[in-house]
């Protein structure tokens, strides 16, 4: 792989770990769906100047519908239950659930798509179950469940929605523009939480409001941006293999930038979680090559 398209990758990696973190210093002075707005204004207003750049086309009336459903899908319902995940979940084990993330992907594909999964896949989902409950019990300060694991699981699945539903979009538009119509829609859902953002941002610390801004900018745009780049220049799966590093980085963003680390149940839930998206995922490609849809 080039260095260029290495450099690309690392820093959409880097800004997207870097999020989780970000979210937990944001949350110090602004409530989840505050903070998701504010960070998705600024999303877009980034989104929206980079536009020109990527000669971006107006969408058909006929889409209309369905990206409005994935913007709430994958922008609000997914970053508000994230945010109020993280109140209680560190943001290291928050990164870490979000990782199960493609096994409720594989069985919405099984579900609608019509697509098959052998022994294995079965297997890799049972095992990434497994991993999700330990992070929660590790979470939750014993043996009992964590209350924020719920709504991060819940970010985990409706964002699996939003990328099985999205599919049909990237025969007809530019990955950018799949970025860029779902985000707006999804900031267009939250604008009913304005009232409440601007007395949050007059009394908010500055240093949760840079947090948020950055969230915007960094994670929320520019990461799209460098992501597009290595996809551009290789293999999708030689590019999203390195997903698999997301975690790690994150859990060490988060003890750089706010001291924490999550426990050590849930860093072996987060193992066997991303053992089993491994499993689920091996065993999603061995149909293909064979011809199976």
């Amino acid at each position: 792989m080039e260095r260029k398209t290495l450099s690309a990758l690392f820093l959409a990696l880097v800004l997207w770990a870097s999020a989780f973190a970000g979210i937990r210093a944001g949350l110090a002075g602004y409530g989840p769906g505050e903070l998701a707005l504010l960070r998705f204004l600024v999303a877009s207003l980034t989104l929206a100047a980079l536009a020109p750049f990527a000669r971006l086309r107006l969408p058909r009336r006929a889409d209309l519908a369905r990206i409005a459903a994935l913007g709430f899908l994958g922008i609000t319902v997914y970053h508000v239950a994230l945010n109020y995940g993280e109140l209680i979940v560190s943001a290291g084990a928050a990164s870490l659930l979000i990782a199960s993330g493609p096994i409720f992907t594989a069985l919405l594909a099984v579900a609608f798509s019509g697509e098959r999964l052998p022994p294995l896949g079965w297997a890799g989902i049972a095992t990434g179950f497994v991993g999700v409950a330990l992070i929660a019990l590790g979470e939750g300060g014993g043996l009992r469940f964590s209350p924020g694991a719920f709504w991060i699981v819940l970010a985990a699945f409706s964002t699996s929605l939003y990328f099985v539903f999205q599919k049909p979009l990237h025969a007809r538009y530019t990955p950018f523009e799949v970025t860029a119509y779902t985000l707006w829609a999804g900031t267009v859902w939250m604008l009913p939480l304005f009232p409440d953002l601007r007395s949050a941002m007059a009394a908010a610390p500055a240093a949760a409001t840079w947090s948020v801004v950055y969230l915007g900018m960094g994670p929320g745009a520019l990461a799209y941006v460098a992501w597009t780049s290595a996809l551009s220049r290789a293999p999708a799966s030689q590019v999203t293999s390195f997903l698999y590093l997301s975690p790690a980085l994150a859990i060490v963003i988060a003890w750089f930038w706010l001291g924490e680390w999550p426990s050590g149940l849930a860093i072996v839930g987060g193992v066997v979680a991303i053992l089993g998206v491994f499993l689920t995922q091996r065993a999603g490609r061995a149909p293909a090559s064979r011809g199976i849809s």
